[in-house]
Order: structure tokens, then C-alpha cells, then sequence
């Protein structure tokens, strides 16, 4: 069974006139914010589910149905399966990527990464954002295969960025691997992420810049890192008000 775990809607057109063969996982999640350091996984859907309604006010049903279901099928994955994640380097993208390795970790199956191209150091983090088809294509004929130690190291981000544990982000960040090239990054923001977003924000607004759309560009250029989109921007605006 050959699989691919796309990190949203937005690349799903592009991947389905790419023709590349497997059945299509979703992840329609951003598990970046909110309560993710539960080990039961139904309770853990269902806090998913009551904090997206929360936050905004997304309907839980529709978030099992939609997200939830749709995730789930990653513990079916058996040991012949070849499954392809399509994930970009920021953090928020790596949160999800760190959750399905972690779900992965005990499959035995052959788990590949295929990631962003031809990206200049000043775009890194906008990642498949332009990629068409074709480029799509390019990306999984360059796939990288997880090793079991990288699978592993992905499965212990994931508990460490639940529980906030920033000591071992900040061992796991020195890891070197061909599957996380920005491994360093992406571990040093994710230590900060409680009060960096929020400096960054208001710093922003302190220049005098106040409309949404410019608030949300300039924080893109400045803490890229983060991924985050205008939901979470959104956000953080409203914390600081």
C-alpha cells in the first residue's frame, strides 16, 4: 500500500494532477497550538476537538469527522505499507510531521519525506507555496526515506513539544539528519514559543503598524519560522489587546 500524508487542502490539487500513485491522507490540523500531551488517543481527539471549538468555535463533530477519522487512519498502517510525508520545515508543519511519526513509530512501515525545492534562503519557510505539479513530482522523486532512529527522534519531538520540555528540544535540536534540515531552527523557536510570537507581534504594532494584512506580512518576514497563518496571527493580536 503506498500512502501520502499532505499537510493540507492546499496542495491537494496540485498532488492529484502530479499522478502519483497511493491513497491521500489530509492533515487538516495545526497541532502547533493547543492540548496535544494526552497518551490516550481518543481523549486526545476529543481535547483536539474541544479546543478547536473553543479557540473557534469549529464544530466537533465535524472535527471528528473531518480531521479526527481522517488522521485516525495512520494507526491502520501495516508494515508493507510505503507511506510518503509531505511536509514543509517550519514549525507548525514539523508539529504535524513530529505527530505522525509518532503514530508511525511502531508500524514498521517504510515512511519517506518529501519536502520543498529549490527554495532561496529568503522563502525557506513558504514552502510548497508555488509548487505546481510538475515540482511536485520533482519532490517525490527526491523523497528521503526516515530511518528507525529518525523515526524514533520524531516520536520523541513530538512528547517534548507537548510537554513543553525544553531541555530535550534543545538536545534533540543538535540531531543531524538528512530528513531535518532545520532541525536547529525549528527546535530553538519551538522552545519559544509562548513569548517570541507575542514579542514579535508587539514589536510590530509598536512601529505603528495596525492593520491585519500588514500585521500578518511582517511577521511572516520576521519569525517565518513559526509558520503560522493568519488564524494564528489572528490570534495573537487579539491576546494582546
Amino acid at each position: 500500500m503506498k500512502m501520502h500524508v499532505l499537510p493540507g487542502e492546499a496542495q491537494h490539487k496540485e498532488f492529484t494532477e502530479a499522478g502519483i500513485e497511493g491513497e491521500v491522507i489530509v492533515c487538516n490540523e495545526a497541532f502547533i497550538s493547543g492540548p496535544i500531551d494526552t497518551s490516550d488517543i481518543d481523549l486526545f481527539w476529543d481535547e483536539r476537538a474541544n479546543f478547536i471549538f473553543t479557540e473557534y468555535g469549529e464544530d466537533p463533530i465535524e472535527y471528528h469527522e473531518k480531521v479526527a477519522d481522517e488522521l485516525a487512519r495512520l494507526d491502520d498502517v501495516t508494515a508493507d505499507a510505503d507511506v510518503t510525508l509531505w511536509f514543509e520545515y517550519e514549525l507548525f508543519c514539523s508539529v504535524n510531521m513530529w505527530f505522525c511519526l509518532d503514530r508511525l513509530k511502531v508500524s514498521g512501515a517504510s515512511v519517506y519525506r518529501a519536502a520543498p525545492k529549490n527554495l532561496s534562503p529568503e522563502n525557506i519557510w513558504d514552502g510548497f507555496a508555488g509548487h505546481d505539479a510538475a515540482m511536485l513530482r520533482d519532490c517525490f522523486d527526491a523523497r528521503i526515506q526516515f530511518s528507525e532512529e529518525d523515526i524514533a527522534v520524531g516520536s520523541r519531538l513530538w512528547q517534548a513539544y507537548g510537554k513543553r520540555d525544553h531541555e530535550t528540544l534543545r538536545e534533540l535540536s543538535e540531531y543531524r539528519s538528512p530528513c531535518f534540515p532545520f532541525l536547529k531552527e525549528v527546535c530553538l523557536a519551538a522552545v519559544e514559543i509562548d513569548t517570541r510570537p507575542l514579542e514579535v507581534v508587539a514589536d510590530i504594532k509598536a512601529e505603528g503598524i495596525t492593520e491585519f494584512d500588514k500585521v500578518f506580512t511582517e511577521f511572516r518576514r520576521r519569525a517565518g519560522v513559526y509558520g503560522f497563518g493568519d488564524v494564528q496571527v489572528e490570534q495573537i493580536m487579539k491576546n494582546l489587546v
